[in-house]
Parts: C-alpha cells; sequence; structure tokens
C-alpha cells in the first residue's frame, strides 16, 4: 500500500467534471483500490458519485491510498491529476 497527501487546488474543488476525470483514469487500474480521505469522509477514486458526496473543496487536503498491482502508478497518476488542478 502507497499513500501521498495532497492539496486541492482548482477552484470549484471536486465537482463533477474533476471527479469523473478522476474516476475514469482510476477504473484503468483494475486490480487497484484508490481511495480518497478527506476529513471524516472516504471516497474510492473510480466512484464519481462517492467523490462527489465527500464534499472536497480547494484547500482540502486530500489522503490518496493505492493497494493492489500497480499500485505506485495509479497513486502517481491521481497524484499528478491533483497537482495539475485537473486542467482548471
Amino acid at each position: 500500500m502507497v499513500t501521498k497527501t495532497v492539496e486541492v487546488i482548482n477552484s470549484q474543488g471536486m465537482h463533477m467534471r474533476p471527479a469523473g476525470e478522476l474516476a475514469k483514469e482510476m477504473k484503468k487500474f483494475e486490480d487497484c483500490t484508490v481511495m480518497l480521505k478527506c476529513g471524516d469522509k472516504t471516497a474510492k477514486a473510480s466512484a464519481v458519485m462517492q467523490i462527489m458526496a465527500a464534499g472536497i473543496k480547494c484547500g482540502s487536503k486530500v489522503e490518496i491510498t493505492a493497494e493492489g498491482k500497480n499500485e505506485q502508478a495509479a497513486l502517481d497518476k491521481a497524484v499528478e491529476m491533483f497537482e495539475s488542478g485537473f486542467g482548471e
């Protein structure tokens, strides 16, 4: 299992578009479970509605955890997406 904490930098937080992009990318890592933890809420990174329900806002600290096959690659991709602000 690998973990890294990132800060949400896109001004609108994790709304539908970035949540959808993240879920789409994380689904490519079929044998790896990627989880997001923000405060007391957790969400599967491949589940758009879970990400949205977590209410992750700009400036929030998010702990990303990946476990399974290609876990480091999955974590690296998720971190890259958060650090780029999902292109916003």
